[in-house]
């Protein structure tokens, strides 16, 4: 009898135990199911505004009313704009997203950037040199053509000013490069004031020294004889 009773009392012990196992998988798969979706907001969503040319101060109102966070993620340069404007956006406007969601914002800098001018000054051609400073952003202006060798950069300069390698001019001013024109006919006028070359320091042209032959008699040894050795010569003959 005592046996009979043991047996009855383990069975309800493991049922018990497997019950409340299964309670506890239920209740954990219905919080985990509830607590992600709180987490996650689902079925939430909020439609991205259009800070575009906003105030970067007004933006991040506008973002936090809506529960978004703004981000400045880079800084670009548009001069007919203010300062600290919103120039991009991502997402952009329009889009739905979740409240909390981070938006990357690029905000209009002061002034222009600067750039550092790389080494072109004798040390390439005009083709050369004029891609390599688009690719990084400068403006070019109409080429200033001087004497020397063709296409050759001499020089460069910025509002009329000499530039050289490793100066940091703003990436809006125009870039003017000093390009040899190769051979020039006779007849052409160059512009010295402007060329940028300094003409002061070179030498002036040799003048040219009218000269005539004058045939100098000699002996037969081949020295040269002087009028009054010839005459005293001449006397004794007399």
């Amino acid at each position: 009898m005592s046996k009979n009773i043991l047996h009855k009392f383990a069975s309800a012990y493991v049922w018990g135990n497997i019950v409340a196992v299964v309670i506890v998988m239920v209740l954990l798969s219905f919080a985990v199911r509830f607590g992600l979706g709180f987490y996650t907001h689902h079925g939430e969503s909020i439609v991205v505004p259009n800070i575009i040319h906003m105030s970067f101060e007004d933006a991040e109102d506008k973002c936090k009313a809506l529960g978004l966070q703004l981000v400045v993620a880079d800084t670009g340069y548009v001069k007919t704009l203010p300062p600290d404007c919103i120039l991009e956006q991502s997402p952009l406007n329009g889009k739905r997203i979740k409240s909390d969601h981070v938006i990357l914002v690029t905000v209009n800098s002061a002034g222009a950037p600067m750039l550092v001018l790389p080494d072109v000054i004798d040390n390439g051609s005009y083709r050369e040199a004029s891609a390599m400073l688009a690719s990084m952003g400068f403006k070019l202006g109409e080429p200033q053509w001087m004497p020397g060798e063709k296409d050759w950069i001499y020089g460069m300069t910025v509002n009329g000013r000499k530039v050289k390698t490793g100066d940091r001019i703003p990436s809006d001013a125009k870039l003017v490069l000093q390009v040899g024109d190769g051979t020039r006919s006779s007849g052409t006028v160059i512009d010295y004031e402007n060329s940028g070359i300094d003409y002061d320091d070179m030498p002036e042209e040799v003048p040219e020294y009218e000269y005539e032959i004058v045939e100098v008699p000699v002996d037969e040894n081949g020295n040269e004889i002087s009028p009054s050795s010839g005459s005293e010569q001449a006397s004794p003959a007399e």
